[in-house]
């Protein structure tokens, strides 16, 4: 089973900025779907940003041209940077991911399932 471990969280000022990490254990497959999610209370999960093994990277309308999702594969880290924040931004964050054999370039996005999730890093931003 592979694990994810978020880290970075924190609270800063409307405009700031904050970077996620996401640690993940050992995997088999090389072919992957990672993304970034976020809750805020009394909210459904929403997804954030997606990234594939091919660098395809997704992003909801929200966050576009604001944060950047990237993948050190040496370091097998999933990173989020956040830049712009607002205090609509704040929520838990939560990385997931999926390992495939087999994944076609177009395939990954925030709709498709992930099978290993992350516990949560919190983000505050205040105004």
């Amino acid at each position: 089973q592979v694990h994810l471990v978020e880290s970075g969280g924190g609270s800063v000022q409307a405009g700031g900025s904050l970077t996620l990490s996401c640690a993940v254990s050992t995997y088999t497959y090389s072919k992957y779907c990672m993304g970034w999610f976020r809750q805020a209370p009394g909210k459904e999960r929403e997804g954030v940003a997606s990234i594939d093994n091919y660098g395809s990277a997704r992003y909801d309308d929200s966050v576009t041209g604001r944060f950047t999702i990237s993948y050190d594969n040496a370091k097998r880290t999933l990173n989020l940077r956040m830049n712009s924040l607002k205090p609509e931004d704040t929520a838990m964050y939560y990385c997931a991911a999926a390992f495939y054999s087999i994944l076609v370039l177009g395939y990954c996005d925030l709709s498709r399932p992930f099978t290993s999730w992350g516990q949560g890093t919190q983000v505050t931003v205040s105004s």
